[in-house]
């Protein structure tokens, strides 16, 4: 897993659900940074999505950006396609930016392992928490707002205060490559 403190990894040419195409290079104004692994299908995720609208209208004002990513197999899973995906944002209406790691070359090199699995950057893209959103798959029962907690001490340019937390809900679904 990307050990905290490390530099974001860079990504480039990730195509969105507005159509257009993304690098990290285009949120270096961003102070804060969050990169979401996420997908359509899983019922984590879709537990998550308001929480993480939520997130990005409650922080996007003092400057952060959620990026989530999907790098699903979409071969064994089409409903991780993408114009699945920009069927599900804009039914939703999603207010963070949505993007395709069609060859899954993002996750390996976050080696996130399940969606939604959070990383979120300072200013200098330094990893200064990983782990999960909350504690509850229901919204209903949250005791702990890690992710929250993590982005007003990034913010403030405190020492995030649980800087790692054990994310949980599907497993990343990799592409079964061709025996050689």
């Amino acid at each position: 897993m990307l050990d905290l403190g490390k530099t974001a990894p860079d990504f480039e040419n990730l195509k969105a659900t507005d159509g257009r195409s993304y690098s990290l290079e285009s949120f270096a104004s961003k102070p804060a940074l969050v990169v979401i692994f996420s997908c359509n299908h899983c019922p984590y995720v879709q537990a998550y999505e308001d929480r993480m609208m939520e997130i990005q209208s409650d922080y996007g004002g003092r400057g952060v950006q959620i990026v989530a990513i999907n790098s699903n197999d979409d071969q064994e899973y089409p409903e991780d396609s993408y114009d699945n995906m920009v069927k599900r944002a804009k039914d939703k209406h999603f207010n963070f930016v949505y993007l395709r790691d069609a060859d899954q070359k993002v996750v390996d090199a976050y080696s996130a392992v399940c969606t939604p699995h959070v990383f979120a950057f300072d200013k200098d893209r330094k990893l200064r928490y990983r782990g999960r959103i909350d504690d509850s798959k229901e919204a209903s029962k949250v005791t702990s707002h890690d992710l929250r907690n993590a982005l007003d001490d990034i913010l403030a340019g405190r020492k995030v205060r649980t800087p790692d937390t054990r994310p949980f809900g599907c497993s990343i679904k990799w592409m079964v490559m061709p025996k050689a």
